[in-house]
Parts: C-alpha cells; structure tokens; sequence
C-alpha cells in the first residue's frame, strides 16, 4: 500500500522550544542511518487527525532486533543512551533532551513486526521526509494504556474517525486474537463517542467479536481466576495479585497452586 506524503503544519507538533534542534537533528540523524524506523506518538496522531497538543519528546518505533542499532548509532555519535526497560524501551538523550526508541507496547504483549512497515505512510517533520506510523498500528500502540494517571482511549477514537478507510481492520483483529475483548471495548467506545459515526467500523467486526462474546458466556468459567488488568496498568491492578490471589498475566497468583491435581 502506498500512501502519498501527508503535509503536517509544524504547529501542530508543539515542540519545547529548547528541544525543537534536537529532535530535527534526531531525526535527520536517523533517516541518515538508515535504519527503519517510524515516528509514532504525537506525531503520528497529529499527522493522522490534525490534533494540535504539546509534545514532550519524540516516540520513535522500530523492530527489536534494530533498537540496539539505533542505541549504538547515537552513542558512537557522543549522546546518552540506556535501555529503561529491556522489554520494550530505550533512550537516546543529549543535552537534557531525549527520545524514545520503542520497539514494544509497554505491557510488553504487542511488539513491533516487520508487519508494522508494510504501509508506508510518510510526512515532513522538522525538514525531513519520515515514516509515520500507520493508523492500524497507531492503535495498536494505544490500546492497552489505561492507567490512573493516562488513558488513550481519545487517540484511538479519533483515529478511527479520521482515518477508518485507511485502517485494516482484518489485520487489527489478527493483532488482538488473544486479547480480543479489549478491541471490542474500544469499538464500543467509539459507538458511544460518535453515534452518527457508527458506519466507521465494518459491521462485520462486530458481528464477529459478539459471536465470540455469546459462544464464550455458553462454555464453563476458567478454573485459574486470572487478572489481567497488568497490562493495561501495572500499579493499579497490583492488589489483585498480591492480596487477592487472582494468577498474573504471567504464572501463576501468589496463593494459587502449581499443581495440576491441587
């Protein structure tokens, strides 16, 4: 799928002031590296909708296999580079500003495929010609924040509203196979959102997750009483595994038994 160059109006970027050299640099300085990446967040979202807000830093996403790559790219380059977090982020910093090298969602459940460049969506940010993320995986990336202190359920809604007829909603499915209820919440949002909107979302979407929704109230209650409210927020959810015995998305609960025949 070739998409044209999209023209963003740099106000609707919003940069510290202080940091706008950086990332113009960064990003040019990644193009030149050539090594994929697209530029997500703010960003993307501002590209895909027209949304104007602040931006604190720049989202870049890339492939795992690739984030060290970026990493070392800077460092060789004299900037800061760390990896907070081994499952799916790293840093580049320089002078107090900084920018994410994201190669996984922050549950750690969505990483980014080669399947995340297989759309091309570019725009012009800061002088240079970038890939954008996509809108399908632009939702991807949001669907599992839902914390106390940050929700993108907005960003998702928008973006189906604004660019529905770009996104593959087969692929979207096939993405959330195993957490498909988390999808349909967010379908649903939007209905509620926009109900002059609702032709937005193929028909045949729902049809599907409510059929999964009324075959599975038919079969038996799981045996393991799992939480799965981790991935959408680490701190909140924490009482239901450590006080309530409800099993992690991973392993099992602190007071549930391994034992099969237990």
């Amino acid at each position: 799928m070739k998409v044209p160059m999209m023209t963003c109006d740099p106000a609707t970027f919003d940069p510290p002031p202080e940091a706008k050299q950086f990332y113009a640099d960064s990003l040019a300085e990644l193009v030149a590296s050539g090594i994929p990446f697209m530029l997500s967040g703010t960003y993307a979202l501002g590209c895909h909708t027209g949304i104007v807000r602040p931006t604190k830093d720049l989202d870049v996403f890339c492939k795992a296999g690739d984030a060290p790559r970026i990493l070392a790219h800077f460092r060789h380059l004299d900037h800061e580079v760390e990896f907070e977090d081994e499952r799916w982020i790293g840093k580049v910093w320089k002078d107090g500003n900084f920018f994410d090298v994201i190669y996984n969602i922050s549950s750690a459940s969505l990483p980014v495929t080669e399947e995340w460049f297989r759309d091309a969506f570019h725009a012009e940010v800061y002088g240079t010609r970038v890939r954008i993320t996509p809108p399908t995986e632009f939702i991807l990336s949001k669907l599992f924040i839902q914390d106390r202190y940050r929700y993108d359920g907005a960003d998702v809604a928008h973006m189906i509203l604004k660019q529905h007829e770009a996104i593959d909603w087969q692929r979207l499915l096939d993405a959330m196979e195993l957490h498909w209820e988390l999808l349909l919440i967010h379908l649903l949002n939007f209905r509620f959102i926009y109900p002059t909107e609702r032709h937005c979302i193929p028909l045949w979407l729902f049809e599907e997750l409510l059929g999964r929704l009324e075959t599975r109230a038919e079969l038996p209650v799981p045996k393991v009483r799992v939480c799965r409210g981790r991935l959408l927020s680490p701190r909140d959810y924490l009482v239901d595994i450590t006080e309530w015995g409800f099993a992690d998305v991973v392993g099992k609960g602190l007071e549930e038994s391994h034992d099969r025949n237990k």
